[in-house]
């Protein structure tokens, strides 16, 4: 009882070798390319399309932009945009009460006429934060300005030039600076009571109130050894048809506009217009007005709404975890791969296994994603479409095809001990009953009819034996002559011929003419066991020849070349078909056709006689046109 249970699992521990190794190298080598970096830009698209398929959001109405378009630009008649123009357009804003403004234009020149003018709002206005930038090359901020009412517009891209992440903080020789996306979040909130401090799981993050901000490091998520000076996060873009209302300068001048929208709202105040270009690029939003890319001023609100909105509203900031976990992740979705491959054994269900498991991962992405959770996708169904649909599949099909094709070979040895006995002693058995039925046999002779047919037994025994102990490449006939099955064919139909001629069947007592004429042939179909079945099956009709055609004088053997087809056929003039009856051999030698793409065909000829004919294709550039004959 337990030997089986034991070879059973040795045999399974062999398959899940044989197939494991292959997959877990495809998942080590995954892991690798991404601990190298070499998946990154994967991941990214992967994130990005995650972001832009989420369901549509409502519009942020804490912010709203006043952007100045092209047409303002055409009215004004200068760009950049005089002081002047800029301080109207504060003092109008004011007018309505906006709890804090963020002017998202570099004002580090005076752009006459008007500077005085912008001066004296920028020293009046306590609620509006200006710009600089920290980063290479830096540009100062308006020297009206004081430091806690300054935010860097500083951001890094990816290195596909992409922006991903924003900068909420940096250290420079000037001392620390923030961005403005985050001055703007801290004005607003504290409004509020809820003030900017230090995060409590990570004293280096920042918080406001209970909401701590997930800060980038190097190798965030799909990250590796990315700059991640500062204090960083990731950028979850709002997904709305309209994320933010945005407004005129010719708007605001003219008062085309709800006052109650400015009211207690943060006012951001930027660059709209394709001619003066201030553009970011980014593939996670859906309506983008230039395809990949939205405006500064827009990428600032967004930044900024993420900050609020998580405040607020608990809208989720973009997480990751740990590098080890994401790595137990993609190890264990590895490894379903494997077991998935060792289930199905055939690429059609593989397949559907794959692509339904696959399925299944992409949806515990997005619904992560919308909660927050950024996971490790892309790699994991880089992993199934390898490991799963590919090597590990293949491996356990390939072992499995093995072990078919043991069966196979096991079924053929008993086909092929069934025809020798067939061909051998049967056809002497039979011959033997009915020379007892006719009592035509002496009793000496019948004895040694019985002694021949017992030795032939036994010699079949021992050839089977040795086969099976160690498969030959050769065939032994019914009269005893072993063949070699390496050699051309057409020699072997002449071994077979000969041979078998020899044999002391009652009707080849009369045969007075036999014709050989076959044409040699080499074709890339005809393996060893190809080989073995066209002599079984030459064999085969020269033996019922010998038993059955009564009166036959003239037997003719040929293998001709018509074409692509070859033609094994064997024709005698003796009585004809005495039964319609299909016999096994029958039905061995059409199984043989069908095999080999062709039809066999057996019929009574005028004026008497009967064809055997085995029709099959081979390759044209393959058949020698030499014919060798040999006339008896």
């Amino acid at each position: 009882m337990l030997q089986p249970l034991w070879k059973q699992f040795e045999q399974e521990i062999f398959i899940w070798l044989r197939g494991a190794i292959p997959g877990i190298t495809v998942l080590g080598l995954v892991i690798i390319a991404r601990l190298m970096g070499w998946l990154q830009s994967l991941e990214w698209t992967t994130l990005d399309l995650f972001l832009r398929l989420r369901p549509s959001e409502a519009m942020d109405e804490r912010i709203i932009l006043v952007g100045i378009n092209d047409e303002d630009i055409h009215r004004v008649g200068t760009y950049p945009i005089s002081d002047r123009e800029i301080a109207i357009l504060i003092r109008t804003l004011q007018k309505y009460k906006p709890r804090v403004i963020g002017l998202d234009n570099v004002r580090d020149i005076p752009v006459e006429p008007g500077h005085d003018e912008l001066v004296r709002v920028f020293r009046e206005s306590k609620n509006l934060i200006g710009i600089e930038k920290v980063l290479l090359p830096p540009i100062k901020p308006p020297k009206e300005l004081p430091s806690e009412r300054v935010g860097f517009s500083d951001a890094i891209p990816d290195s596909d030039g992409q922006y991903r992440r924003t900068l909420l903080g940096m250290p420079t020789p000037q001392g620390y600076k923030f961005s403005l996306s985050l001055r703007l979040a801290e004005t607003y909130l504290a409004r509020d009571g809820v003030s900017l401090e230090n995060g409590i799981r990570d004293l280096q993050a920042m918080r406001f109130g209970t909401t701590e901000i997930p800060r980038f490091f190097s190798d965030t998520g799909g990250y590796v050894g990315t700059d991640a000076r500062g204090v960083q996060i990731l950028l979850n873009y709002r997904n709305g048809k309209e994320n933010f209302r945005i407004l005129s300068l010719n708007d605001i001048k003219t008062g085309q506009f709800n006052p109650q929208w400015i009211r207690d709202r943060i006012v951001l105040i930027g660059i709209t217009a394709p001619s003066a270009p201030d553009l970011v690029n980014t593939a996670a939003t859906r309506d983008a007005k230039i395809h990949g890319q939205i405006y500064g001023v827009e990428f600032q609100a967004h930044a900024l709404s993420q900050i609020v909105s998580a405040v607020k509203d608990g809208r989720p900031l973009l997480k990751t975890w740990s590098d080890a976990w994401e790595y137990v992740w993609i190890a264990g979705w590895g490894i379903l791969a494997i077991y998935i491959g060792r289930l199905t054994q055939s690429a059609l269900q593989n397949l559907v296994a794959i692509g339904i498991i696959s399925l299944f991962l992409i949806g515990i992405g997005y619904v992560s994603l919308i909660l927050g959770w950024w996971l490790a996708i892309a790699p994991v169904l880089l992993i199934l479409a390898i490991n799963g649909v590919g090597l590990s599949a293949f491996a356990f099909y390939q072992h499995d095809r093995a072990l078919r094709l043991q069966i196979r070979q096991r079924q053929d040895a008993i086909d092929e001990a069934f025809t020798d006995i067939h061909n051998g002693p049967l056809q002497q058995l039979a011959y033997l009953s009915r020379s007892i039925q006719s009592k035509d046999l002496p009793q000496e002779q019948l004895l040694g009819e019985v002694q021949k047919l017992n030795s032939e037994i036994r010699e079949i025994f021992e050839h089977l034996k040795q086969e099976a102990l160690s498969p030959e490449k050769s065939i032994r006939l019914e009269s005893g002559l072993k063949l070699d099955l390496e050699r051309p064919i057409h020699e072997l139909f002449y071994e077979v011929t000969r041979s078998t001629q020899k044999r002391d069947f009652p009707c080849f007592r009369t045969l007075k003419i036999s014709i050989t004429d076959f044409n040699p042939i080499e074709c890339n179909r005809l393996t060893i066991e190809r080989k073995r079945q066209l002599c079984r099956f030459l064999e085969e009709a020269l033996c019922n020849v010998g038993k059955h055609a009564q009166g036959v004088t003239r037997i003719k053997v040929t293998g001709i070349q018509k074409d692509d087809w070859y033609i094994l056929s064997i024709q005698d003039n003796g009585v004809g078909i005495v039964s319609e009856k299909e016999n096994q051999g029958t039905k061995d030698a059409q199984k043989l056709a069908q095999e080999l793409g062709g039809k066999f065909q057996r019929q009574s000829i005028s004026p008497q006689g009967v064809l055997c004919k085995l029709t099959f294709q081979v390759s044209k550039s393959k058949v020698k046109r030499e014919k060798g004959k040999d006339k008896t």
